[in-house]
């Protein structure tokens, strides 16, 4: 999948979140070359810690495929995920994971494999969120 649709994707969904003073995290995952689901986090909206943007979006793509294990599928995020969500993506069965930031808080673990793409853009959009709440 080309990486400039993605990444154009990926920032319409960061903005969204940062319209709805959530933490600017997105998530699409791509199935057969094409974007079969998006999300960003939801988590001050329906208060609820489930609500991240990696989870939202797998629900979106089982529904979607009507199918739990989503094998051949590729998720694309703007911040490495945190322990629970690496835990229902290796569940999920996702087939390749990459992330535009990195968390500074944990080692990344190797299954499955998820690979770190190099884009200030989602890192500033990060920063300036948290900038502008301090």
């Amino acid at each position: 999948m080309n990486q400039d649709i993605i990444i154009k994707e990926l920032n319409k969904l960061l903005d969204k979140a940062i319209k709805h003073n959530e933490v600017p995290v997105a998530a699409l995952i791509v199935y057969n070359n094409k974007i079969i689901a998006k999300s960003y986090n939801k988590v001050e909206k329906n208060n609820s810690v489930l609500n991240h943007a990696e989870i939202n979006v797998i629900k979106k793509a089982n529904k979607k495929l009507n199918n739990w294990r989503l094998d051949n599928c590729e998720l694309y995020i703007t911040l490495e995920p945190c322990e629970m969500c690496k835990s229902i993506i290796k569940k999920s069965r996702i087939k390749n994971v990459y992330f535009y930031s990195k968390q500074n808080n944990y080692k990344t673990e190797s299954t499955p494999e998820y690979k770190y793409i190099e884009n200030n853009l989602f890192s500033n959009k990060l920063s300036n969120f948290f900038k502008n709440k301090r």
